[in-house]
């Protein structure tokens, strides 16, 4: 077995399609087919079933993924100890992050850190809080940036000044003009992050404050990124709640408008895994964020009971 034959299964096992895989691998078709075929003769499994025209993972195709996946995570950092050696010269900092950061606030930053190091490169992976979470865990990336909060105790970090996050409506809805009452905000018909997502944490936990009884919020409809949210409420599909970062530009061009109740600014927060070394490249990127980082204290996060 070898890294370019685990390498070519995980490709295809992500997409579940030979040809597409063939593509991102810049491969025959045939070559792809012919890595599996040596792996499934090699230890006498199947690692795919074939379904009509389809592939599907097999059990043991699933199994065998987790696994996979692992070892190509251990050559990745392998491969970035050995670019430390280079003097910078090159590199890869791997960075996952929540969708308002990494959609809005990250690209800047981004673009700032490659000016100054034009020869290393930026890997970035956008998910939910949970999901950027899990991929610190599992040494899918070396850095990682989150909205809300996420406990565990392999994992520290330190907050950086967040954004403001806002209530808004279509320009004609009567929020658009006044605060809602608790009780409008209880019963509003909301359009939401999905669970797992620290937008939505975050504006809960604002109601609360508030002391809504957020066990009985009406909730209409929940999305899985901030631009689903976005256009369901410009269509009417109710209020929603977001980084001001996220409407900005549709409240200036007239199609939003935010509702005048004040929620509380939230701390974006860096995490990394706290028994895994930096590689030099991520240790610059963390340097250089900007000035508004807070560091009159790191944190060390702790699991929830």
């Amino acid at each position: 077995m070898t890294l370019e034959q685990l390498r070519i299964f995980v490709c295809v096992a992500e997409r579940l399609n030979m040809t597409r895989a063939a593509e991102v691998l810049h491969i025959t078709q045939s070559g792809v087919s012919a890595s599996i075929g040596a792996l499934e003769s090699a230890y006498g499994t199947a690692l795919f079933d074939r379904v009509g025209r389809r592939i599907e993972l097999s059990v043991a195709g699933q199994a065998f993924l987790v696994e996979a996946e692992k070892v190509l995570n251990q050559v990745r950092t392998a491969q970035r100890t050995l670019s430390d050696l280079s003097n910078l010269r090159r590199g890869t900092v791997s960075i996952c992050a929540s969708q308002t950061i990494g959609n809005y606030w990250l690209p800047q930053v981004i673009a700032d850190f490659r000016d100054r190091f034009p020869h290393l490169s930026i890997e970035l992976h956008i998910g939910n809080t949970a999901a950027v979470g899990r991929m610190i865990l599992d040494g899918g990336a070396e850095i990682g940036f989150v909205e809300g909060e996420y406990a565990d105790a392999a994992l520290t970090g330190f907050d950086l000044d967040g954004d403001q996050m806002c209530i808004f409506v279509p320009p004609g809805h009567p929020w658009a003009s006044r605060a809602p009452s608790a009780e409008g905000l209880l019963r509003a018909g909301w359009v939401l992050r999905e669970q797992g997502s620290g937008t939505r944490s975050e504006f809960i936990g604002a109601l609360r404050s508030m002391g809504v009884p957020t066990a009985d919020l009406d909730i209409r409809l929940e999305l899985p990124t901030n631009e689903a949210v976005r256009s369901a409420v410009i269509a009417g599909g109710g209020p929603g709640a977001l980084s001001d970062l996220v409407v900005r530009e549709a409240v200036k061009a007239g199609v939003l408008a935010r509702v005048p109740l004040e929620l509380p600014r939230r701390a974006f927060r860096m995490l990394r895994h706290s028994e895994r070394k930096l590689s030099r490249a991520a240790e610059m990127f963390l340097k250089g964020l900007p000035a508004r980082r807070t560091e009159v204290r790191e944190l060390r996060l702790v699991a929830m009971a």
